[in-house]
């Protein structure tokens, strides 16, 4: 897998294998899907190398969900793909704000990765209400 031409990384939440006792990697597909959840669940600052990484999705707790906030957070996340993914073309972002009663929108990116020309989708789920999937 080290020698993956889309590349291989930590897995994210970094674990280890019990029987190798090595770091858990991730390839390929699998490793452009878990740099966008990254990519989209970090603040900007967090990564002091990089400190303009990131969405900053958790300001948008709270605010009312109207076509200027489905607008802004759209243009937010192109941009930061755009910046820090740049082994995908980003087709569409579809913000799904079926579930809003229950506090949750999903963000529905569909992309294709550039080596391959496949198409993928990837959905990130924005809580609206913080803590509300805390037991």
């Amino acid at each position: 897998m080290a020698n993956s031409f889309l590349g291989t990384g930590w897995s994210f939440p970094p674990t280890f294998d019990n029987f190798s006792n090595n770091l858990v990697m991730t390839s390929d597909e699998a490793d452009i899907q878990l740099s966008l959840q990254i990519l989209l669940a970090t603040r900007k600052g967090e990564r002091i190398m990089l400190p303009d990484y990131g969405c900053n999705l958790d300001e948008m707790l709270f605010e009312p969900i109207t076509t200027t906030f489905k607008t802004y957070i759209s243009e937010m996340i192109r941009t930061a793909i755009l910046f820090y993914e740049s082994r995908i073309d980003l087709n569409s972002v579809k913000i799904d704000d079926s579930r809003e009663t229950e506090g949750v929108i999903a963000i529905v990116l569909d992309y294709t990765v550039r080596t391959t020309n496949s198409r993928f989708n990837f959905v990130y789920p924005f809580y609206k209400n913080e803590g509300t999937e805390i037991q």
